[in-house]
């Protein structure tokens, strides 16, 4: 099998898709010796290379985070060209999609999508493994992401030995589906500065929390 992966993140190398890419591998190259090349599309220079190697692969699979329920705009672009491109496409297109929501139900939407763009430019849809709850991995400790990476070991050996991703492992990324009634009510009586802490953090350290009220795209109509 001709395995080529595609990390979509804008975070490039200092991803979370990146952790969970070397995840998926550990376990993949329990099965197989074989290489697998890694490319980041954050590097839009090489774009071209990433559609070469695209159309020589027998499969490929491309794994991104979530933005604004939707895909990142360097995921959106690559897809563009390979839908405009005469190139030969892989057999095989699977998706690993991540998010910083707890609820699979944000990612439906694009997995419906996905599902449509693969039909549409004739290759075998593999699936699309959907998993919550990934941001801020990079800073938790191991005894917090223990379960989490072995799952993702796990994912990639089945893929080796079957070349399809585990349904159970599938279902288990994709609880819980929605919030519970518990968790609603304590989001509601819990003080914002505890919701946030951890985008606040990352608001003060770019310098931007100031502005984090703003609406620039906002239409003010002129009396």
């Amino acid at each position: 099998m001709n395995l080529v992966i595609f990390n979509g993140s804008p975070r490039n190398k200092k991803s979370n898709s990146k952790i969970i890419i070397e995840q998926f591998l550990l376990g993949y190259q329990e099965h197989t010796n074989i290489s697998v090349p890694v490319y980041y599309l954050a590097s839009t220079r090489d774009r071209e290379q990433y559609l070469k190697a695209f159309s020589e692969a027998e499969t490929c699979l491309m794994i991104f985070p979530l933005y604004t329920d939707s895909m990142p705009g360097i995921v959106k672009a690559f897809f563009e060209s390979i839908y405009l491109s005469s190139d030969p496409r892989p057999q095989q297109l699977g998706f690993i999609l991540q998010s910083g929501f707890p609820e699979s139900v944000h990612s439906v939407c694009l997995e419906r999508y996905l599902r449509k763009f693969t039909h549409r430019i004739g290759c075998e849809y593999i699936g699309t493994v959907i998993k919550g709850g990934v941001e801020g991995i990079q800073i938790m400790p191991r005894s917090m992401t223990r379960n989490l990476f072995r799952n993702f070991r796990a994912l990639g050996k089945y893929y080796a030995e079957t070349g399809a991703f585990s349904p159970k492992i599938m279902e288990n990324f994709a609880k819980p589906f929605k919030m519970s009634k518990i968790k609603q009510f304590m989001f509601q009586i819990l003080p914002s500065r505890f919701i946030n802490f951890y985008w606040d953090s990352n608001l003060k350290k770019n310098h931007a929390r100031k502005k984090r009220f703003d609406r620039p795209y906002e239409i003010i109509e002129n009396d």
